[in-house]
This record gives structure tokens, C-alpha cells and sequence, in this order.
């Protein structure tokens, strides 16, 4: 199976069908997708200036989205690189039991889903390696009120989440399920009491 790496090389490749380098595109999305393979892509759609169903599209565009994405992967590189030094760290001086940090960071995965879009059409539209920037930062410093992404405090508490874990707040105004570590426990317990109700039919 090719790495990102080699998909990558497949994107750029001038030489090679244009829709493979569509495809390569989105195969790359199977080993990064910071909101979930299906936002992901419609957010490096619209950003980059072609449908999501464009078979033919610009190649210079297919490589502009290609550039946010391996920008955004870098960063959360080198986030993880810092994680895994940590807990060597903390390992080494005894401390074995992890942090809500951590339980969130198992469900990240090589960065998937790092912050995950349970709708594909509602999310962030800074540039993939900003909104990591601003969710890092936000995983370092003590907990805050409001999404770290946008900086709103418009979350609710959604079920049924396509994504570990399957329930959490999440911001109705840029669509990120929250990570619960970056929140107060009197934001998420406010978050749960907003929670998103099914429309009832008059």
C-alpha cells in the first residue's frame, strides 16, 4: 500500500493520467484527514477552486490542495513527535497513568479525524495547518470556554458521532466535534445541557 509520501509524488507527477493524480489525491486523504476523509476533501475543494466531483480539474489546483494538506501534515508531525517525546518523558520519571490528553490523542490516529466533521459540509475554512496551529496551542494551555478553533461559544452536545468518540461538543459555527481536554468541565457540562434535540413536526 503507497504512503503519503509516494501519493504525493503521484499528485505532482506532470506526467501522469489526471486522474490518477485525482485519485492519488484522495488516497492521501486515507493517511491524513484532519476533519474526516469526506470534510476533508470538500474543504480542499473549495479552497483549492474545483468540485468536490470534478473529474478533470486543474492540476495546478490538485497540487495548490495537495500543498494545504502536506503543510497541515507537517505540523501534526511535529505535534506528535513532541507527544511521543513527552510521555517517554513522563514514562521514564514514573508516571504511567495518561492524562485526558492522551485518551483524546488515541482516537487521532496518524491524524485523522484530528478534528473531525461529523457533517462534511460544515467546517473551519482557515487553512488546514492555521486551524492545527490553533488546536495545538489549545491542547497546551489550560482549558478555555469556547471552541479553539474559532473562538465561539456555540457548542452542543451531539450523539451519535461518526467518529471515537461517538458523542461530544461540538461548535455549530465552524463544525469541529470539540476536543473535551481544551473545555472546562462547566463548558461541557453546559454543552450537554444544549444538547441537539431531532426536529419534532408541527
Amino acid at each position: 500500500m503507497a504512503g503519503f509520501r509516494s501519493l504525493a509524488r503521484q499528485v505532482r507527477d506532470p506526467q501522469s493520467d489526471l486522474a490518477l493524480r485525482r485519485y492519488s489525491l484522495r488516497k492521501c486523504l486515507e493517511r491524513f484527514a484532519p476533519y474526516g476523509h469526506r470534510a476533508t476533501w470538500d474543504h480542499l475543494c473549495s479552497r483549492a477552486g474545483f468540485g468536490p466531483e470534478d473529474r478533470s480539474p486543474d492540476p495546478a489546483r490538485l497540487v495548490a490542495a495537495l500543498d494545504e494538506l502536506e503543510a497541515a501534515r507537517a505540523v501534526w508531525l511535529a505535534y506528535e513527535e513532541g507527544f511521543a517525546e513527552r510521555r517517554r518523558k513522563e514514562k521514564h520519571d514514573g508516571l504511567r497513568r495518561p492524562g485526558s490528553v492522551d485518551d483524546w490523542h488515541r482516537c487521532t490516529w496518524g491524524g485523522c479525524g484530528v478534528a473531525w466533521c461529523d457533517d462534511p459540509g460544515i467546517h473551519p475554512s482557515e487553512p488546514l495547518a492555521e486551524v492545527l496551529h490553533r488546536l495545538i496551542a489549545a491542547l497546551e494551555r489550560d482549558p478555555g470556554t469556547v471552541c479553539p478553533v474559532c473562538v465561539r461559544p456555540e457548542l452542543v452536545w451531539k450523539h451519535g458521532l461518526a467518529h471515537e468518540p461517538s458523542s461530544g461538543p461540538v461548535c455549530t459555527n465552524c463544525g469541529i466535534v470539540v476536543p473535551i481536554p481544551v473545555l472546562t468541565p462547566a463548558t461541557t457540562a453546559r454543552a450537554r445541557t444544549r444538547r441537539e434535540r431531532p426536529l419534532v413536526s408541527a
